[in-house]
């Protein structure tokens, strides 16, 4: 029997449950065995896609499922009446990806590697004398945002600053979705200021670039250019913001997040170990066994018929990625951790038009960094294994606070 977004299903969904955050895979499990469930997330009804087939054929029909919200954009801050890429339709969106794609080449990309290999040995270097150290605060969490800083051509002394301003924005964007608890309103006063803080700083740094252009990231966007098209000043800054939050947290999570799936998994470690060659396949299932990012939104342009469920124009949908990810119906024991996985065409990173930008520096990224502790650190364990981990308060993106670990 298809529901309708009147016809309520039973089934709890609180993305803010300080237990669904630890742990919320046990909670996919009655949502991948039925059509998309309509349920209460807050105040409103909100439809859920899980199965991976149901999650793929809305992250491909952009026609029908929208990425911009059918309200208002946020008022508020630099950015006042504008959504940024990740929140843009056709033909905004597909002129953004255009410009943008001519700068953020795989050329740029692959250029990066030496500096990231630097970047991780000397903060192995710092880290592995200690015996035990924290993978988030001593890696996970430097390593994208100097990545970043590099890309964009930001002066080391300003990657203190980078961080601080990602950290106050993510920690608010939680709470910016239907149905999120209130923002208290400091929190939100706090990421205001930390995203003025960045636009005028890559308002500055754009001036800058067009009287002295150099090799980053910034002086491409700045000069590309398809006959009389161009990037908006607000909209390179808004990307530039944009890839320092995306571009960070995502590859810090997925970092956190597969190094506590290796320790958790000896065998799988082991194997690794044995047989580096694996690397790429284990981080793939890194990406797709717990996705640095859970969920992403969608609203229907029209009624329309998904998977059973029928579904009202304008109603707010989550698009769970790791549930789908999970999908027994596409990945044989979804819950097991596999390095060897043959197929693990996961959603980790989207699909459709919105496939993430940034994938190809996530992955470079994480070869080098797991590559340089599986050869450095022969074995390493977590310090309080029965601890129950601490993650940050955001559902959406997935990552930990702490994750300490001891090494021989």
């Amino acid at each position: 029997m298809s529901l309708n977004p009147q016809q309520e299903s039973t089934i709890t969904f609180n993305p803010w449950d300080p237990e669904f955050i630890v742990n919320p895979y046990p909670h996919y499990g009655a949502i991948l065995a039925k059509p998309p469930p309509v349920v209460k997330v807050g105040a409103r009804s909100a439809v859920l896609v899980a199965r991976y087939a149901d999650a793929k054929a809305v992250l491909h029909d952009h026609e029908n499922f929208r990425s911009q919200p059918p309200w208002s954009p946020n008022n508020q801050g630099p950015f006042a009446g504008s959504f940024d890429i990740l929140g843009s339709d056709p033909p905004r969106h597909t002129r953004l990806r255009r410009i943008i794609s001519r700068a953020f080449t795989p050329r740029r990309v692959r250029d990066l590697e030496p500096r990231i290999r630097e970047f991780t040995r000397a903060l192995l270097d710092t880290a592995t004398p200690k015996g035990e150290f924290d993978i988030m605060a001593e890696l996970a969490n430097v390593i994208p945002v100097q990545v970043i800083a590099e890309m964009l051509g930001v002066s080391p002394e300003r990657h203190g600053a980078f961080k601080d301003w990602s950290d106050r924005i993510v920690d608010a964007s939680a709470k910016l979705v239907p149905g999120a608890p209130a923002m208290a309103a400091a929190t939100a006063a706090d990421a205001i200021e930390a995203v003025e803080s960045a636009a005028a700083y890559f308002t500055e740094e754009i001036e800058k670039r067009r009287r002295h252009p150099g090799p980053d990231l910034v002086s491409a966007l700045v000069a590309a250019h398809d006959e009389s098209e161009a990037l908006t000043a607000t909209e390179l800054v808004q990307f530039a913001v944009t890839l320092l939050l995306a571009g960070s947290e995502t590859t810090t999570n997925l970092i956190g997040n597969g190094t506590l799936a290796l320790v958790r998994h000896r065998d799988q470690f082991e194997r690794l170990r044995r047989e580096p060659s694996l690397l790429p396949k284990a981080i793939e299932e890194m990406l797709r066994f717990d996705s640095p990012v859970q969920s992403t939104g969608r609203f229907p342009h029209s009624d329309v018929e998904l998977g059973g469920t029928q579904i009202a124009c304008g109603t707010v949908m989550f698009v769970i990625n790791a549930a789908a990810n999970r999908d027994p119906a596409r990945f044989p024991n979804p819950d097991e951790f596999d390095i060897s996985r043959a197929r693990n065409d996961h959603l980790a990173f989207g699909d459709g038009i919105h496939f993430c930008i940034g994938a190809p520096l996530a992955r470079l990224e994480a070869q080098i960094i797991f590559g340089e502790m599986l050869t450095r650190i022969p074995r390493f364990e977590l310090v309080h294994p029965e601890a129950p981990q601490i993650y940050k308060d955001s559902y959406f993106l997935r990552g930990l606070e702490r994750l300490m670990v001891a090494i021989d």
